[in-house]
């Protein structure tokens, strides 16, 4: 099983890679500021399914990359 923090990590280093904002991502995700910061933060360590697969659609990747 996937910790939180390793999902936290690679959005963060994925969208740092991107050049991208939270706000950026949140925005091109379709999801709201507020839970992006939760997930990238570690507080929300088990995001649902659809919450991740927006933010692997906007970061060009497959959910199971966000979960390595």
């Amino acid at each position: 099983m996937t910790s939180g923090k390793t999902i936290s990590e690679n959005i963060k280093k994925l969208r740092n890679k991107l050049g991208l904002t939270q706000d950026d991502l949140a925005k091109k995700a379709d999801i709201k500021y507020t839970t992006l910061m939760k997930v990238e933060s570690g507080t929300v360590n088990k995001p649902s399914v659809q919450t991740m697969a927006k933010i692997a659609k906007a970061l060009g990747v497959s959910i199971e990359d966000l979960l390595k």
